[in-house]
């Protein structure tokens, strides 16, 4: 009988890369991957840890897949991902809600636990490794605009608040050769757009290699491919990076650095092994260095201890930033980390109000700085028709903002255009077609 695969994926870029791996390694095994659910009699969640409520969906969401097994008792339902360890026991032994929890370091063996748990035992594969990259496994990926390379895994800051090191492991990078042939194949298939992922990517390494000679052997390999990168740790921020992206148009000046609070106290807690003063000294540097460079940033708000003033800081960081965007979120606490055992002493009313009070400054800012651009021509990456109509056409700035404007008939996706902008919101641009560009030479890359 043919073995159909569907898998669901939640989280992060990270999440998504994760899921092309395992298409890649399933499909090279002879495993058929549907888009149907109705069809598949393996079922798969790759999923997030991250936070409570991202571990609360999956849950739901099994609850539901519950219905598709009593239908069809042979049904196997998997886990995998950054929940497999944490929740192993609870899904498997307790719950009894599936029969397959992979790790993110074990889907070597995916093909081997699926067999496994098809035959009616459990398929239970959660070690980590020091070691394992994937390094010599190409994704499998639909054609497309965008796609995300994974970089490195795990990681060794030990933030106090954050599971990453105990789900995805200690830090460890691919080679520079097989990261840059995976940009070349991707060049060849059409594709326009690379980003390079990783829990901290400043602190890639392959032997003599860091992340700014990765990123500029990325640039070199077609210059009509943009290439983008998260996320950065702003300890590991170098003035070489920062040169890099400079000296390269296809590098998006555009740094996702995550500041988590403006109080050196809180940073301290959280083991962020930086000060606002270090952070805010990068900015002003980047700033120098890099054309029109914008930022993104993740805050939590309510972390153990935090008090008004902390909060405070963190509104004023957020003024003199002044980022693009922000991900914003309440604080959880995630069982196995060091801030777990720290008391959860603001309630859950005081961290709702400072986190609307974020949002509320966020929209302000970004509305604001989306207003400087009317006027303004743009460059853009068209992705495709807009989510409401296709008479309309959706694109993204070097700087990552979305823009939307009229549809032509003539402009495709995956085309270069400079659009004139003449509204904006705090979230979108909106413009009008001035022309069709190549904004670089293109070179057809050869693999190595």
């Amino acid at each position: 009988m043919k073995n159909n695969i569907y898998i669901e994926t939640y989280g992060c870029q990270m999440n998504v890369a994760d899921t092309e791996l395992v298409m890649g390694i399933l499909n090279n095994k002879g495993y058929d991957i549907t888009k149907d659910i109705k069809s598949a009699n393996v079922i798969l969640l790759n999923t997030c840890s991250i936070r409570e409520n991202a571990e609360q969906r999956i849950y739901g969401r099994l609850g539901n897949l519950k219905k598709i097994k009593e239908h069809k008792s042979d049904t196997v339902i998997g886990i995998l991902g950054c929940m497999a360890e944490r929740v192993r026991k609870d899904l498997i032994e307790e719950k009894k809600m599936v029969d397959l929890v992979v790790g993110p370091d074990e889907y070597r063996r995916l093909p081997e636990f699926i067999d496994t748990a098809l035959a009616g035992d459990k398929g239970i594969g959660v070690k980590l490794s020091r070691t394992e990259t994937y390094d010599d496994i190409i994704p499998f990926r639909e054609d497309g605009l965008s796609a995300w390379i994974s970089v490195m895994r795990g990681c060794d800051k030990f933030c106090t608040f954050c599971v990453v090191p105990f789900t995805r492991g200690r830090e460890r990078s691919r080679s520079l050769d097989s990261i840059v042939n995976e940009v070349k194949i991707l060049s060849q298939r059409g594709f326009r757009e690379v980003s390079l992922l990783g829990q901290n990517v400043n602190s890639y390494c392959d032997d003599k290699y860091d992340f700014a000679d990765l990123l500029e052997s990325s640039a070199l390999v077609d210059p009509s491919v943009r290439i983008r990168f998260t996320t950065s740790h702003p300890q590991d921020l170098s003035d070489k990076l920062l040169y890099t992206i400079a000296e390269h148009k296809n590098l998006c000046s555009y740094i996702h650095l995550p500041v988590q609070s403006g109080s050196n106290r809180i940073l301290e807690l959280m083991n962020r092994t930086y000060t606002i003063e270090h952070y805010l000294n990068l900015i002003e540097k980047a700033r120098k260095i890099i054309d029109s460079v914008t930022f993104s940033t993740d805050i939590i708000a309510g972390f153990p201890s935090e008090t008004f003033e902390d909060h405070l800081m963190t509104l004023d960081v957020m003024q003199q930033v002044k980022y693009d965007g922000a991900y914003m979120f309440k604080y959880s606490a995630r069982e196995g980390t060091k801030a777990y055992k720290m008391e959860d002493d603001v309630s859950e009313e005081t961290k709702t109000k400072r986190l609307n009070e974020i949002i509320d400054l966020q929209q302000s800012i970004s509305y604001n700085l989306n207003q400087q651009l009317i006027g303004k021509s743009e460059e853009v990456l068209v992705e495709g028709f807009s989510k409401k109509s296709d008479e309309f056409m959706a694109g993204r700035t070097d700087n990552n903002k979305v823009v939307i404007f009229p549809n032509d008939g003539i402009v495709k996706k995956g085309d270069y255009v400079k659009l004139n902008i003449d509204r904006a919101t705090s979230a979108t641009l909106f413009g009008k077609q001035a022309e069709i560009v190549l904004p670089y030479d293109i070179k057809t890359p050869e693999l190595v």
